[in-house]
């Protein structure tokens, strides 16, 4: 019932009741790292829905409701993404219609070529969605690369300096920004009868096109040129060259170690930690 919506609180459940009438709970896919709560809901009219709701330091939520109602309505036509039904800021709360289909991380489509050219095509068209000139862009990402150094982590002193040195030396050119998902990897791809889906726009804002592929890079296309050529193959073309890509993984590194240490992930923090070591090696 709706009342026993775990994670939500008394204000959020009488919402979700306003929007869905009495509801059942499918599911919850919550993370647990995190105070956002992500349930899968059964409606009164039998339709599955996918809840999320989140308390009022979390900025992520709002980043997706922004995304929702000002970006994405051009690709929900496809059933490529999830539709927006209803949604609160003041409240913290956002119902979708839910998405079918199983994870792609950890499945066999993880290690299938055309899970990567279907996620290309996809990413391809939410970057197209629009783009401006950002001049100030460069230089707001190393501020807040700067903000995780200065934040608690367990980044050694060496290291930390040496980081703080590339970043000081990143130049801060005008970039082309378009929409972005911000987390863009198999973890928030769903897979259903062969056909790839987005899900998750949590961390949706206008960067750099080749922000999307850091994570992607560094993890499910590591050795594996099969995967990359057909990711490539459905972008429509690789962004992750030059200065701006190098620039690029070193604030994905930084944010993943401090990130990671925040919330109590150990082992994506030794991922950070691994992706500072690539990095810098990588000369920053």
């Amino acid at each position: 019932m709706t009342s026993d919506l775990p994670g939500l609180d008394d204000a959020q459940r009488a919402l979700v009741r306003s929007w869905l009438g009495e509801t059942a709970l499918v599911a919850d896919h919550s993370w647990g790292l995190t105070d956002t709560a992500v349930l899968r809901l059964r409606a009164e009219d039998g339709t599955h829905v996918a809840v999320k709701a989140s308390g009022p330091a979390d900025h992520h939520l709002d980043r997706e409701i922004v995304a929702h109602q000002t970006l994405l309505a051009p690709l929900v036509s496809g059933g490529r993404v999830p539709r927006l039904l209803h949604a609160d800021r003041e409240r913290h709360l956002l119902a979708t219609a839910w998405l079918p289909g199983d994870l792609v991380e950890g499945g066999a489509a993880e290690n299938d070529p055309d899970t990567y050219r279907q996620a290309g095509e996809l990413l391809a068209s939410l970057h197209a969605l629009g783009t401006h000139v950002d001049g100030d862009w460069e230089a707001a990402q190393d501020a807040r690369a700067m903000q995780w150094l200065d934040a608690p982590h367990r980044i050694d002193a060496r290291r930390e300096e040496r980081l703080r040195a590339v970043v000081a030396a990143h130049a801060h050119p005008p970039v082309r920004v378009v929409p972005t998902h911000g987390d863009f990897h198999p973890r928030n791809w769903v897979v259903d009868d062969g056909v790839v889906r987005l899900i998750d726009f949590g961390r949706a804002d206008w960067r750099a096109p080749c922000t999307d592929l850091a994570r992607l890079d560094r993890q499910q296309l590591a050795g594996r040129e099969d995967l990359a050529a057909a990711f490539v193959a459905g972008y429509g073309g690789d962004p992750r060259t030059g200065s701006a890509w190098r620039r690029t993984l070193v604030r994905e590194a930084i944010g993943t170690a401090v990130w990671a240490c925040r919330v109590g992930d150990t082992r994506f923090e030794a991922h950070g930690h691994r992706l500072i070591d690539a990095a810098l090696r990588d000369g920053g």
